[in-house]
């Protein structure tokens, strides 16, 4: 399969279940909803190494929040509701409570689960904290040096999918970066999905396991083009240079829209193929088909229903 000029491989993204939640965060003015967004988000690429994978969903305008200042909506993923629920006390207490000005609420509703975060946060407060309900909900007010850090008392827990990818090759440099920029310039004004890799992109994909046994992920060598001939290459013969979007969605649709979105656009003159990372099948619950994902779609309406036959 081919779209403008470069080849799509026949392969497969595996992507992993997570536990996901969302918050808003609210600040004074841009400049300081900017600088809480960096802190909180700041390393959170991957659970291999961090206690989260976390990045800006939304920008929110100040009609779209619930104190009517600018705003975004921040998406958190972890292996566990536990584990999740720990990161995101850590990160809003350390990066988003002392970023002046700011307020955080609660961003995900309808959900079965729920975990606490003003409740815990409260104690900063030192027994001078308060709590107020306002249309079934729950937040604290937290006394600090420029006023109050509101809170909401609960967020929302939601089952999503993580690690949905695709790597981008070519024989330039410049070509593959200008390709992935557009790839995620593409997926900017997507709901429901965050590209958490610095700028959405990571040089260093992963394989499964280590000659060093207490690594439990190593570099990805058939995709290192400096390997090729001393590995197995899964490199095309013209490509010098690769680098992998990961996308971590609030369901399994968003993520495949959003793959789908981002392949068509780094697919630009130059570029000389679209492959993805896998590990077999055998880890990740998700199998996200490359040639099914981006066949027409009267095409793939026909493979339904011949499915469904």
């Amino acid at each position: 399969m081919e779209i403008n000029g470069t080849w799509i491989d026949d392969t497969f993204a595996e992507a992993f279940g997570m536990r996901f939640t969302r918050v808003d965060i609210t600040a004074h003015d841009e400049y300081w909803l900017d600088a809480a967004l960096n802190e909180v988000t700041g390393y959170g690429s991957s659970v291999i190494g961090c206690d989260a994978e976390v990045g800006v969903e939304l920008k929110l305008a100040e009609g779209q929040t619930l104190d009517g200042r600018p705003g975004a909506s921040v998406l958190f993923f972890g292996f566990s509701a536990d584990a999740l629920a720990e990161a995101v006390r850590s990160r809003v207490g350390q990066c988003v409570m002392t970023c002046p000005t700011t307020a955080v609420f609660n961003g995900l509703f309808d959900t079965e689960a729920s975990m606490p975060l003003g409740k815990h946060l409260r104690f900063f407060g030192d027994g001078f904290q308060k709590s107020k309900r306002l249309g079934g909900r729950r937040f604290w007010r937290i006394p600090v040096m420029d006023g109050e850090f509101i809170v909401e008392d609960r967020i929302g827990v939601g089952k999503g999918v993580a690690g949905g990818n695709f790597i981008i090759q070519g024989p330039a440099i410049e070509l593959v970066l200008t390709a992935a920029r557009r790839a995620t310039s593409a997926l900017e004004d997507s709901a429901k999905l965050i590209t958490p890799f610095p700028g959405g992109i990571a040089r260093s994909g992963s394989k499964v396991g280590s000659q060093y046994p207490d690594l439990i992920a190593s570099t990805a060598d058939g995709f290192c083009p400096t390997l090729k001939g001393r590995v197995q290459s899964k490199l095309h013969p013209d490509a010098n240079y690769a680098v992998e979007i990961v996308i971590d969605g609030c369901h399994e649709n968003a993520v495949a829209d959003g793959l789908r979105q981002a392949i068509h656009a780094a697919c630009v003159e130059g570029i000389s193929a679209i492959s993805a990372g896998n590990y077999g099948g055998k880890l990740g619950k998700y199998s996200y088909g490359l040639h099914t994902l981006l066949q027409p779609a009267d095409e793939s309406q026909r493979e339904s229903d011949s499915n469904m036959n």
